[in-house]
């Protein structure tokens, strides 16, 4: 009696589990653009930041360009000092250039779309401006 009233139990758990899975929407080419695909629409949102050579986690928030239409805007917080971004992405390329006062390039972002991580992850350089930086590898991973 024991093993059938388990058998009943597993197949009735079975069933809801397998119904709602039918339910759940399937996965587009659109829900993962190839890195060459990538638009300034996937930029969009919140993203962490981490630089290794420096130690450092950082978050960016990217929103649409008030005025350029395939370029994103937003901000990088460092502790308690918030930095301006804009830029955009290009044939899997990103490009942000960084502002601490919102008038003279601070530091430039310049990585490449990672292929197969549907737009959720950028690989690249860090490069503060002036002569004797030394550009720093970075890793933004989408939230």
């Amino acid at each position: 009696m024991k093993p059938l009233f388990t058998l009943v139990l597993i197949a009735a758990c079975a069933i809801p589990a397998s119904a709602s899975a039918e339910k759940l929407p399937k996965s587009t080419a659109a829900d993962c653009p190839a890195a060459q695909a990538l638009q300034q629409r996937h930029l969009l949102g919140r993203w962490q930041a981490e630089l290794p050579g420096l130690g450092q986690r950082l978050q960016l928030q990217l929103t649409p360009h008030p005025e350029l239409t395939e370029s994103v805007h937003g901000s990088v917080q460092r502790g308690s000092q918030r930095s301006q971004l804009t830029g955009d992405v290009d044939g899997g390329t990103l490009t942000l250039e960084e502002s601490d006062d919102g008038q003279r390039i601070s530091a430039t972002w310049l990585g490449d779309v990672v292929e197969g991580s549907c737009g959720r992850e950028i690989r690249g350089q860090w490069q503060r401006e002036g002569a004797s930086a030394a550009p720093q590898r970075f890793i933004l991973r989408k939230e």
